[in-house]
């Protein structure tokens, strides 16, 4: 089943700016799973499997080293177009 995550990521600390850059920095270049960079959120869209593991992992980490919070969307209808 094909998945599109929306994920929004605040780092609650003052220079909110690293981590972020850190995540993004970590959802690239993933095999077979298609990343749009946006201002206030990052969509990812491939198999289900490979996007949520990607996340659960990588919030994860995340949250281990900074306060965090992190909105998401999941849906299966709504194809990520890229271009």
């Amino acid at each position: 089943m094909q998945i599109t995550v929306e994920i929004s990521y605040y780092a609650l600390i003052d220079q909110y700016d690293k981590p972020v850059l850190e995540l993004l920095e970590l959802l690239k270049n993933q095999s077979g799973i298609r990343v749009e960079v946006g201002t206030m959120s990052t969509l990812l869209s491939g198999d289900y499997e490979s996007v949520m593991t990607l996340v659960n992992s990588h919030m994860k980490t995340m949250m281990k080293q900074y306060p965090s919070v992190f909105n998401l969307k999941i849906a299966n209808a709504c194809a990520l177009k890229i271009g």
